[in-house]
């Protein structure tokens, strides 16, 4: 019943947006008679019946007005319309959909709606966050962070939060929405004082503006006549949805409006911004007193930078000042004590801030054949937006993670990835991870922007992925050893535990073996930290020259790189770029990570010519070496397992199945029943055998 309460909360924003569509009016009806809302049912359908325009369709409404009036009376309804109270959640939305699509330029987002309704109703798990203790404490090696006082099962719900302050990326302006960061359509409402900010729909342009705009009950855009009751009813319906938030307290754009400031100045400082105003708001004034505004909790950089980041910080805070006191007057001062709390400010979202992800799918075509045009699915991650989420912020980081993060619209979704014990730390990403980088290229990243050297155990302890990750193979072709240059051996150096037993204890057994495989030497008990040195394999101790072995990678970069920036494929390119795949084989380690990008591209190649088997065998061996970096269940083994499932339902492969339940289980680890709506390509997969 919960879903269904959701999918009419969805439609009522529908009806908001686009209120000339009679199939959106039936569709409310419907719900409504799903749940035994029957006045309201009537009412919907009235309207529907009004505005539907083809004599068909008037029948069809008035078949459906009647059996309600059937219902009421007491009497039964008919087996195939007693089959129809599921309705709303059976696939004839899609066909809904497609009748709808068309009809104006709002019928793109309706679809978009719709398909999401259809996915809530569907779903076989509620998602809402578990009654879960979370509490922030204290550690030893990481300071405050946040941690559950019960054990939480794998693909748990643990948190979900609306940000505290949110800004849109500069780079999708144009593209997406400034209050919800969800893509714009056609339908645009620009802001109707400046026009610089864009939203998807006059709801989000409220919000964002912090006040009402003026509603006419008149006004409905139906295209019908309407008696005054059903207009009464439609007003309601619609100008419902407009009350549902705290404008005053999402009110982002209000004071930047005519000025330009997102285009004008960075985020960051625009972000501040925004906090600042959110001050004002709640506490009348700003700089009364030394806290820092969003929360003292929350850990900044300042100390930890050059004079050179110390004075742009210093300026930046006078600039952003300087605008908000043009704004807000005496409200905010222009001070040694405002601009102190303004640089600590931009500190503290240097180091908190969280990058707002949306995931986008796109599509690889290669030749026509007799069933139709070929394609690949591919999942990539687009950073639309930034924000400042206040408990979000008390999670620490881990370059292994234990929980996963991600967003609807402008909602963080916390979920455990793994089963947590009761009080052990509840760790995210920050971005570097086991698999993505090495591990001296993480502790670069993550001490430049956040002024930490990390020690997780991604980083403390040694891992099959930061051995082989960017490393060479051994010279002796029958051993599976790794060689490692200068910067890569002076890290796994420091992870290399003189007691070499409790080391191997805190190895998983899996991961141990496959570290013996390839740097067995490690693993002996004594005598074996002389041999770890640049150039010597870490299983057989045989040398290789790690000089050469260079030039032969960057020979055969040239010929990788030709492929790439070729616009049309030719026989010779092709057979030039496979060259240079066997001369990165013969160089790099097997598990390397530029061999598994290599593979992928060569896969994209051949779908792009219609050599789909070929695309296979390249898609798969890629994913054989990403499992190794990241884990079998990683997120990122779920998206390249979406190429490969795509390729094989092309081909008809009975392997498609494996491959689709494969997915299905690492997108329910990471999203819950969330997958179908942030990968809505997912749907088709499971549809299909």
């Amino acid at each position: 019943m919960g879903f269904l309460v959701e999918s009419l909360q969805d439609c009522n924003r529908a009806l908001a947006i686009c209120r000339s569509y009679s199939k959106a009016w039936y569709r409310r009806g419907k719900a409504n008679t799903s749940m035994g809302n029957y006045d309201n049912a009537v009412c919907d359908l009235k309207v529907s019946l009004c505005m539907e325009q083809s004599s068909s369709g008037k029948r069809q409404i008035e078949g459906e007005l009647k059996l309600i009036a059937v219902q009421h009376k007491g009497k039964d309804f008919p087996p195939n319309v007693a089959d129809s109270k599921e309705s709303v959640a059976n696939d004839d939305t899609v066909g809904l959909i497609y009748l709808i699509c068309g009809l104006s330029k709002w019928s793109r987002r309706l679809k978009s709606l719709l398909l999401r309704i259809n996915a809530f109703i569907k779903s076989s798990v509620t998602d809402q966050p578990q009654q879960i203790q979370l509490q922030c404490v204290s550690t030893e090696t990481k300071g405050r962070g946040m941690v559950s006082l019960t054990d939480v099962p794998q693909a748990t719900l643990l948190h979900t939060e609306e940000p505290y302050a949110a800004i849109v990326s500069k780079h999708c302006r144009e593209t997406h929405c400034h209050f919800c960061f969800n893509e714009l359509l056609a339908d645009i409402v620009p802001c109707p004082s400046c026009s610089m900010a864009l939203y998807c729909s006059q709801l989000c342009q409220i919000h964002a503006r912090g006040q009402d705009l003026p509603y006419d009950t008149k006004n409905h855009e139906i295209g019908a006549e309407l008696s005054s009751d059903l207009e009464k009813y439609v007003a309601s319906v619609t100008k419902e949805t407009v009350n549902d938030a705290n404008i005053k307290q999402n009110a982002e754009h209000r004071h930047e409006c005519g000025l330009n400031w997102p285009a004008a100045l960075p985020a960051e400082i625009v972000l501040a911004g925004r906090v600042i105003v959110k001050s004002i708001e709640q506490h009348g004034k700003f700089g009364q007193s030394s806290t820092i505004v969003i929360d003292p909790d929350l850990c900044h950089n300042y100390i930890q930078l050059n004079s050179e980041a110390k004075l742009e910080l210093h300026i930046s805070s006078i600039v952003l000042l300087k605008c908000l006191h043009h704004c807000y007057g005496s409200n905010v001062p222009l001070n040694g004590d405002t601009i102190s709390q303004c640089v600590l400010l931009l500190s503290q979202i240097n180091v908190n801030s969280m990058a707002i992800i949306r995931m986008r799918s796109s599509d690889t075509f290669g030749r026509l054949n007799s069933a139709g045009s070929l394609a690949t699915s591919t999942v990539e991650q687009v950073r639309v937006g930034q924000a400042i989420y206040l408990a979000g912020s008390m999670f620490n980081h881990s370059c292994q993670p234990n929980i996963h993060t991600y967003f609807l619209s402008r909602t963080l979704y916390i979920r455990t990835i793994d089963s947590v014990a009761a009080r052990q730390p509840l760790e995210l990403s920050y971005g570097p991870q086991v698999g993505q980088w090495s591990c001296s290229e993480r502790q670069s990243s993550l001490k430049e922007q956040y002024a930490f050297v990390c020690s997780c155990t991604g980083c403390s302890q040694l891992n099959i992925s930061d051995l082989v990750i960017s490393s060479f193979r051994c010279s002796n072709l029958n051993c599976s050893g790794v060689v490692l240059d200068s910067h890569l051996v002076n890290h796994e150096k420091q992870k290399v535990n003189p007691f070499h037993g409790s080391l191997l204890l805190q190895v998983g057994r899996l991961e141990l073996d496959e570290v013996k495989r390839v740097a067995s030497l490690l693993c002996q008990s004594t005598g074996s930290e002389y041999r770890i040195e640049p150039g010597y394999c870490l299983s057989c101790g045989v040398y290789r020259d790690v000089e050469a072995s260079n030039a032969v990678v960057k020979k055969a970069e040239l010929g990788i790189r030709r492929l790439e920036d070729s616009t049309q494929l030719s026989t010779n390119i092709l057979s030039n770029a496979l060259r240079s795949l066997d001369l990165l084989r013969s160089a790099l380690h097997p598990y390397n990570k530029k061999v598994a990008e290599v593979e992928d591209y060569m896969a994209q190649a051949f779908c792009s010519i219609g050599e789909l088997q070929q695309a296979q065998n390249y898609c798969q061996a890629s994913i054989k070496i990403l499992e190794k970096l990241y884990g079998h269940d990683h997120i990122v083994i779920g998206n390249e397992l979406v190429k490969l499932a795509s390729i094989q339902l092309s081909l008809g492969e009975p392997a498609f199945e494996e491959s689709r339940n494969q997915i299905n289980l690492i997108f329910s680890q990471h999203y819950g029943s969330h997958a179908d709506i942030i990968f809505p390509h997912l749907q088709f997969l499971k549809r299909r055998l």
